[in-house]
């Protein structure tokens, strides 16, 4: 692979801020309604599917520049990982949905993103590789939408004919077909810096062996396959190239430049654990929580750095 280009920019508009302020305010309000009704949790994500221990290990054969950040030597990693569904707790595994895999990487010591030391870095994947909303403005329109009646739903879409076509592609990115954790691949659908390049993240699963039943329990389908066996996945890399293959700031366009596996993701056999359970439940997995060199890029991300830390601010979650 030729070495990828440094010409990606950023460009933040007039009034963002304030914009990503007043979104961040509806998220919480969100957040506090879900929250006394179902106990205290998460304005998205809140269903924790289950809690793992993993590895991270980095390959000593990476090209020069692909040694990056975390990726810069040789070297293995704990992990924590939080498998979730995107929606109420209540709600059943079978019932469409956006499935997220968060990873922390612990035991880091270097610049973080925001400023001090980083102790740990946070990726926080989806099981597609794009959003449906190029804009947070747009998203959080949707998750309005669905968080309301049929008949506030109608009266929002006679008001903005384009909320529509928002509608439609969300429902489209539900109906997507989902085979498990074990099995499904998750990306960053955003992007990050990998040092001075800009890259999207993909977790690629190696275990290819489908249950049709998985959907009745996805947490049993993860750990009666770790009974047997670790799970793996390729921790992959994907480079900006130009502004129109692969755009920094519209989180709905479908980057095509290669992937380049930089790392393994192993989640070794255990069993379900109660406490790791809930240290990692009132854990936060940010994006923001990062590296410098793998600080959160573009309008999406920069939108997730205000949502993030007033909702963790919420529910009052560690770091």
């Amino acid at each position: 692979m030729v070495e990828p280009s440094v010409e990606w920019r950023e460009v933040v508009q007039a009034g963002e801020r304030e914009r990503h302020e007043a979104q961040a305010a509806r998220f919480v309000e969100l957040q506090a309604r879900k929250s006394e009704r179902y106990g205290t949790g998460r304005a998205l994500h809140r269903k924790q599917v289950a809690a793992l221990r993993a590895t991270l290990s980095v390959p000593a054969d990476l090209p020069e520049y692909a040694r990056q950040g975390l990726f810069a030597v040789p070297d293995k990693y704990d992990a924590w990982v939080r498998l979730s569904n995107g929606g109420f707790n209540r709600a059943p595994d079978s019932v469409p949905d956006i499935r997220g895999f968060a990873v922390k990487v612990l035991g880091l010591s270097g610049q973080a993103a925001l400023g001090g030391e980083a102790l740990s870095q946070d990726f926080a994947l989806i099981n597609h590789d794009r959003f449906s909303s190029a804009t947070s403005e747009d998203f959080a329109k949707v998750v309005d939408l669905g968080s309301g009646t049929r008949g506030q739903v109608l009266r929002a879409v006679l008001r903005d004919l384009g909320m529509l076509k928002q509608l439609r592609h969300a429902v489209a990115a539900l109906k997507q077909p989902f085979s498990g954790f074990a099995t499904q691949d998750f990306f960053s659908a955003a992007p990050i810096a990998f040092g001075p390049y800009a890259v999207r993240v993909k977790l690629a699963a190696t275990d290819d062996r489908a249950n049709p039943n998985a959907a009745d329990d996805w947490a049993v389908d993860v750990y009666d396959r770790l009974i047997d066996r670790a799970l793996d996945y390729d921790f992959q890399v994907q480079f900006f190239t130009d502004e129109q293959r692969t755009p920094i700031e519209d989180a709905s366009v479908r980057w095509d430049s290669p992937y380049l596996t930089v790392g393994r993701l192993t989640i070794p056999r255990q069993k379900p654990d109660e406490d790791l359970a809930a240290e990692v439940e009132s854990a936060t997995f940010d994006p923001w929580n990062a590296l410098v060199q793998h600080r959160p890029l573009g309008e999406v991300m920069r939108a997730r750095k205000v949502a993030y830390f007033a909702s963790q601010r919420h529910r009052d979650a560690n770091g």
